[in-house]
């Protein structure tokens, strides 16, 4: 009997957007596919894109990533994309409709939250349906973090 291969449900991660969580409340997330041009997909697997400035809209019924940046392929000479072009997300069309409907009617926001690659080799964009967070609800979310750590100091030290 042959050994069975296990498979890993480690995605490889290319960019995240820590900051997210932070200034943002988070409601539900999904995952999307990119649409991306060979050149982007090579500067990808280098590890070579930022997402910490960029947000997600819909654009005539289709949702894109805008300002994201994926750096110039080195090795593609003449033949390289642009570094912060719109790329559309590949979803369903439920949830298209489901994502449009949060954002005219509630005012939400579609966050980008981690770029990585599946266990296929595909990439792909987390993005989260998100409320921006007010000034005191930063400072509660500080507050919080800073207590669970010295909590956490606290039993360590006790035993």
């Amino acid at each position: 009997m042959a050994p069975s291969k296990k498979k890993s449900s480690d995605h490889r991660s290319i960019a995240e957007n820590r900051r997210a969580r932070f200034d943002f409340e988070i409601i539900d997330t999904f995952e999307a596919g990119i649409m991306l041009h060979g050149t982007e997909v090579k500067s990808l697997r280098t590890g070579k894109a930022t997402i910490a400035d960029s947000y997600a809209s819909n654009e005539g019924g289709e949702i894109f990533l805008i300002n994201g940046y994926i750096s110039e392929y080195t090795q593609a000479g003449r033949f390289n994309h642009a570094t912060r072009r719109p790329r559309k997300l590949l979803l369903h069309a439920r949830e298209i409709r489901r994502l449009i409907g949060a954002i005219t009617r509630d005012g939400l926001t579609l966050v980008p939250l981690k770029l990585y690659f599946n266990d296929r080799g595909i990439a792909k964009l987390q993005i989260a349906l998100a409320r921006g967070k007010k000034l005191h609800d930063k400072r509660q979310t500080q507050k919080d973090r800073d207590w669970n750590r010295q909590k956490s100091r606290i039993l360590r030290d006790r035993g």
